[in-house]
């Protein structure tokens, strides 16, 4: 894996009791399903301004620089899936989030993410 690429999210999270799942805008109370904290964990960091090896040197810092043997393997599983998943996308840049993905549903203001969608065309089904 080229962990020098930029990864950003391409949905709309939920954080709730320290959980991490999708969030349907339109329809809030219908709840996504809550994400492996793997999954939640890498897709919080992915904002467009982090490389992979990023989220490597942070994670390993979070255990004073003695990380699990396995660590590199759980980060690059878990971005794989969620790119398999299309819900982080890989890219060479840096990537300036829309305002409707930069937050967590629970801080936005809604209706400006509502605008914002619509002014980029985004269709959610």
């Amino acid at each position: 894996m080229d962990t020098s690429q930029y990864f950003y999210r391409n949905v709309i999270l939920s954080m709730k009791d320290n959980k991490v799942s999708l969030i349907d805008i339109n329809n809030p109370d219908h709840k996504g399903q809550i994400l492996d904290p793997w999954l939640g964990l890498v897709l919080q960091y992915a904002n467009g301004q982090r490389t992979i090896e990023d989220l490597s040197k942070d994670l390993s810092g979070r255990y004073n620089d003695s990380p699990p043997a396995n660590l590199e393997a759980t980060i690059h599983s878990a971005v794989t899936r969620l790119v398999d998943l299309r819900f982080i996308v890989l890219t060479k840049e840096a990537t300036d989030l829309p305002y409707y993905l930069s937050l967590p549903y629970e801080q936005m203001d809604i209706e400006k993410a509502k605008k914002s969608l619509e002014e980029d065309n985004v269709k959610l089904d």
